[in-house]
C-alpha cells in the first residue's frame, strides 16, 4: 500500500510515524485509518525497531473520525450486515497499533478527539503538550464509544474516570490526564515529539527482546478480559447508527446546535 497521508522515518532503532491530512482538523478518514493500520503492521514483529513514535499535526493531533468523509458516509448508508464490515476500519487501526511489538509512544499536541483518543490509548505511552485536550464526544453525538477503547480507558484510569471520559464526555486537560494516568508526561507546547524521542532513545539502548517481552506480558495482564468486554462494541455502534438519537446528534453537529435527544 502506498502511504499518501502517513510518513515513516527511521533512525537507528527508533521509528517515527507522522500522519497529516493537510487540513487543520487532521481528521481520521477511512483512507487515513487504513494507512495508519498499514504503518503499524510494518512494525509488527520487526526485530530492528525498539520504539515507534506516533504523532499528528504540529497544532492538532486529530479531531477524530471524519464525519464529512464520503467513504464513511457510504458505510453509514449500508445495510447492517455490510455496515458491520465497513465499520471495522477504526478498530483494526487500534488493534494494529496495540499489536506493535516495539514500545509505542504517542505524542499529542492540541486536540485529541474521539477516535484520536482511541488511537492514543492503543499506544503504550502518551506524551501530551500543556495545551492538549482529550475529548471523547461520541455519546454527545448519539453513539457509544467503540473501537475496543473502553477496556483500554478502564485499564489506564479506572472505571469511574472512564465513565467520565467516555460517558459524560468531559474534556480532559493535559494536567488532568497526567494526574489520572492517561498521559505519562506533559511538556510545553511544541515539544512532545522531542520528549517522545528522548523516551524512544532510552528504550533503544535496552535489550530489544527483553523489552518487547515485558511489553507483551504487561499487555496480557492488563487486557486479559478486553476481548470479552469489548467484543460487542462494534455491533452496538452499528445498532446506534440506526437510532433517531444518532441521526439527531450528527445533524445537530453539522448545524452547530444543541441536540434534542428522545431516547429513540
Amino acid at each position: 500500500m502506498t502511504l499518501d497521508l502517513v510518513r515513516i522515518e527511521t533512525e537507528g532503532r527508533v521509528a517515527t510515524v507522522t500522519f497529516d491530512t493537510g487540513a487543520r482538523a487532521n481528521a481520521l478518514s477511512q483512507k487515513l485509518m487504513r494507512e495508519l493500520t498499514e504503518a503499524a503492521r510494518r512494525f509488527a514483529g520487526e526485530p530492528a525497531i525498539s520504539a515507534v513514535i506516533l504523532t499528528g499535526r504540529a497544532e492538532t493531533f486529530t479531531m477524530g473520525a471524519d464525519l464529512r468523509d464520503p467513504e464513511g458516509a457510504d458505510v453509514r448508508r449500508l445495510g447492517l450486515a455490510e455496515r458491520r464490515v465497513g465499520l471495522r476500519t477504526g478498530p483494526a487501526m487500534c488493534e494494529a497499533w496495540e499489536a506493535v511489538d516495539a514500545l509505542t509512544i504517542c505524542a499529542v499536541e492540541g486536540w485529541c478527539v474521539g477516535g484520536g483518543a482511541a488511537l492514543a490509548v492503543s499506544c503504550d505511552l502518551r506524551v501530551a503538550s500543556e495545551t492538549a485536550t482529550i475529548y471523547v464526544p461520541e455519546v454527545e453525538r448519539g453513539m457509544n464509544m467503540s473501537w475496543g477503547s473502553i477496556p483500554r480507558f478502564v485499564a489506564l484510569v479506572g472505571p469511574a474516570r472512564a465513565k467520565r471520559i467516555a460517558g459524560l464526555c468531559e474534556k480532559i486537560s493535559a494536567q488532568t490526564a497526567l494526574d489520572w494516568g492517561l498521559a505519562d508526561h506533559v511538556t510545553p507546547p511544541g515539544s512532545t515529539l522531542a520528549k517522545a524521542r528522548e523516551i524512544a532513545e532510552a528504550a533503544a539502548k535496552l535489550p530489544p527482546t527483553a523489552l518487547k517481552m515485558v511489553k507483551h506480558d504487561v499487555n496480557v495482564a492488563a487486557f486479559a478480559l478486553a476481548k470479552a468486554t469489548a467484543h460487542r462494541d462494534l455491533e452496538a455502534f452499528a445498532l446506534m447508527q440506526q437510532t433517531e438519537d444518532f441521526k439527531e446528534g450528527v445533524k445537530a453537529f453539522f448545524e452547530k446546535r444543541d441536540p434534542d435527544f428522545t431516547g429513540d
